[in-house]
């Protein structure tokens, strides 16, 4: 019986930490684990996925017990460090319809259509205070080689009888974001923006008043499989009947797991708030805003008028080994400040007064991948967001429970679950070296498409080798 070692996790200092999470002072409340513990579910991450799981766990099975162990605190991780942006699976509807077929696509689409709205009650109700603002979500193309990206899943949805997007002009997109840059996209109208970490803590707030327990700065040194598995931390054991592993990009650890899955860095800036100049340009509301560059830009304004604005850096590690790099690049957000002030010129004079990073799990269809070890049927695990998991975490929570609950239901027999029609990766050091070169030749593309200009067939092929 094979241990499993988890590596050991790099949490961000207080300055490094996001805006999001500096802004509402946000940190850990519950206490290590200490000496033994026993549980029916443990549940290693305090993130989106693991908090979802642990919800729809006790939704279901209330006498469950359930404990959480997260390496620092809850939402520290990528549900805190993000975009903030709100959207549903139809801008991804091509990609499901591929890997799961046209019932489970649109199954899961409409799902996280149902979790905008679910978030949307949890605001209005008072249950959770998120900033939540359903303002839409623009998908947009600012150069010649970026249009009718979104062309398959608005057709796919079209055919389906979803009509879901509408289709903006250059005068729209003035009008919504205030930027003259983008010349014509999408909009999904139910969607929008949150404040990612006051969703991450509402929700731990909400699991801790369901009985759930948790221990925050325990990471999980090592798993005992068997009957009852056995997690070790630092300073405790905990015997669980079943365990989920939900902790994102760190499953790259998992030998089993590692060859479907890859991890990059995005980083994100935040600005002063300037709510006097983004009103003069006109960008007043609460829409997210994304561009179809390869290395995607995402966008929003925050009510105080804060400017956040993102980007997918591609940036990686030998061995997927997340170091300390992961959570500030180091370069002050020099990328993203080049990227802004060609999107807002307006900015230019607005200083930046944050930059951080994170990794993001993705695997090679870009969609996340759902089951258990396959020696162990008592070891779950979530992994594979891409980025994408404010709506998509809920219905992550909904398939988890049911494997989790050996329940047989839409949600267990969904595409999702299951990694053998997943893409392999190749393995080190081809992995990396590859990688390197893809990057490079993404980020040259990237470059000369935002000029209009062509890139060479090296190039282009070499861009796309991407997953």
């Amino acid at each position: 019986m094979n241990t499993i070692t988890l590596r050991p996790p790099v949490a961000a200092p207080k300055g490094d930490r996001s805006f999001w999470l500096q802004s509402i002072a946000a940190d850990a409340v519950a206490p290590p684990l200490q000496g033994s513990a026993d549980c029916d579910v443990a549940i290693v991450g305090g993130g989106y996925a693991g908090l979802w799981t642990a919800l729809r766990i006790k939704e279901q099975a209330p006498e469950t017990r359930i404990t959480m162990l997260e390496a620092d605190f809850c939402g520290s991780g990528a549900s805190g460090r993000n975009g903030g942006q709100v959207h549903s699976w139809f801008a991804e509807i091509d990609m499901l319809h591929a890997l799961v077929g046209e019932d489970d696509a649109l199954m899961l689409c409409r799902a996280t259509a149902d979790a905008i709205e679910e978030l949307n009650g949890l605001q209005a109700s008072g249950a959770i205070d998120m900033d939540l603002r359903l303002d839409g979500w623009l998908w947009t193309a600012s150069s010649t080689a970026q249009e009718g990206a979104w062309t398959a899943a608005t057709e796919l949805c079209r055919a389906l009888g979803e009509d879901r997007f509408r289709p903006l002009r250059r005068e729209d997109i003035l009008h919504r974001t205030g930027s003259a840059v983008s010349y014509v996209g999408i909009l999904e109208e139910r969607a929008g923006t949150v404040q990612p970490a006051k969703l991450a803590i509402g929700l731990r707030s909400l699991a801790l008043s369901r009985g759930i327990v948790l221990h925050e700065r325990s990471p999980v040194i090592e798993i005992v499989p068997g009957l009852r598995p056995k997690l070790r931390t630092a300073e405790g054991t905990l015997t669980a009947g079943k365990v989920v592993l939900a902790s994102n990009a760190w499953l790259s650890a998992i030998p089993e797991l590692h060859p479907y899955l890859y991890v990059v860095s995005s980083q994100v800036i935040a600005t002063a708030p300037a709510p006097d100049t983004l009103a003069r340009i006109g960008w007043t509301d609460g829409a997210s805003i994304c561009d179809a560059q390869q290395h995607v830009l995402y966008y929003q304004r925050t009510p105080e008028g804060t400017v956040i604005f993102g980007r997918g850096t591609g940036g990686i590690a030998y061995g997927d080994r997340i170091d300390a790099r992961f959570n500030r690049s180091g370069d002050g957000g020099a990328e993203n400040i080049r990227e802004m002030h060609r999107v807002y010129p307006e900015l230019k004079d607005v200083p930046v007064l944050h930059d951080w990073s994170g990794p993001i799990d993705c695997t090679a269809q870009h969609l996340p991948v759902f089951g258990h070890l396959k020696d162990h049927a008592n070891i779950f695990y979530a992994m594979g967001f891409n980025g994408t998991g404010i709506a998509q975490a809920p219905v992550a929570g909904r398939i988890m429970a049911s494997l989790v609950l050996g329940r047989d239901d839409i949600w267990s027999r969904c595409g999702l679950v299951g990694i053998g029609k997943r893409t392999r990766l190749p393995s080190e050091p081809l992995r990396y070296l590859g990688a390197r070169v893809v990057r490079r030749a993404i980020r040259r593309k990237n470059d000369l498409e935002i000029l209009d200009r062509k890139p060479g067939p090296i190039t282009r092929f070499l861009a796309g080798l991407a997953p």
